[in-house]
């Protein structure tokens, strides 16, 4: 178990520092900025290599939506829960100080920008509306759920789960960055709010992923709060409604890895 909680806290750490650092520092470098292509790579390939490297020990949850919705449909240990959340906001929280002590070395650096945070209205980067923040969060996660059971059925091809979820963060991320930021993460979500609490958006300023409205009155939380209702949400339906309840999601029984000199997988 403390095996998987230090995966588990690798994983979220390496998805965050990873995704977030991309949009962060290299979204809108000058002249040679990755854009929301390089951001929504960024994200699916800490995904992609964290899977494969921590998969066959936590089985590569990185997200608490993810161990929520599958406790709630019977596929995981409520036992573990407790850990695995609190593995996760850890990693989270602790990649988001990192980058903020990488970011904060640059003249000018100013967390307000955006610091790669989600949320609607004035804190989305297209403007988008509650509404619409609301399917993009519901939808986006309920999708990366389907693909995660079906790429993890023990019936699927061995060896290729990590790639085709990587591919599908990918293009989650691409379709939904305009509208909230991306998450379909509470973790992620969290890790960036926590350092924009007291800050306000600023006229003018640019998101690290795209155009921040600025001029906003409302605080970052609110945002945070509904984007991870809505991800537990799609996460709980999608694992009771998906039709996929044969791929019982226990990555740790069915992670398509072969570890011969490891032994039997840790639990």
């Amino acid at each position: 178990m403390n095996a998987a909680l230090v995966c588990e806290f690798l994983g979220t750490f390496w998805l965050v520092l990873g995704g977030c650092g991309a949009a962060v520092l290299a979204a809108a470098f000058p002249d040679l900025g990755i854009g929301f292509t390089g951001v929504a790579l960024a994200f699916g390939l800490t995904v992609l290599t964290g899977a494969y490297a921590f998969g066959p020990i936590s089985g590569a949850h990185f997200n608490p939506a993810v161990s929520l919705g599958l406790w709630a449909g019977g596929r995981f240990d409520g036992r573990k829960l407790p850990a695995y959340i609190g593995a996760q906001l850890t990693g989270a929280i602790v990649a988001s100080g990192v980058l903020y002590l990488i970011a904060s070395g640059q003249p000018g650096f100013d967390v307000a920008a955006g610091f790669a945070a989600n949320g609607y209205g004035l804190h989305s980067p297209g403007g988008y509306s509650v509404g619409a923040a609301l399917i993009t969060e519901f939808v986006m996660t309920f999708m990366f759920l389907i693909v995660i059971l079906g790429a993890t059925h023990p019936r699927a091809a061995t060896g290729f789960a990590g790639i085709a979820i990587g591919l599908a963060l990918t293009l989650i991320l691409l379709v939904s960055i305009p509208v909230t930021n991306a998450s379909v993460n509470p973790a992620r979500s969290t890790g960036p709010a926590l350092f924009r609490l007291d800050e306000q958006p600023l006229p003018g300023r640019s998101s690290s992923a795209g155009r921040h409205r600025g001029g906003a009155e409302e605080g970052s939380v609110t945002p945070t709060v509904f984007s991870v209702h809505c991800q537990i949400s799609a996460m709980t339906f999608g694992s009771r409604e998906s039709g996929l309840d044969s791929a019982r999601f226990d990555l740790m029984k069915y992670w398509p890895l072969t570890v011969a000199t490891s032994g039997e997988v840790a639990r």
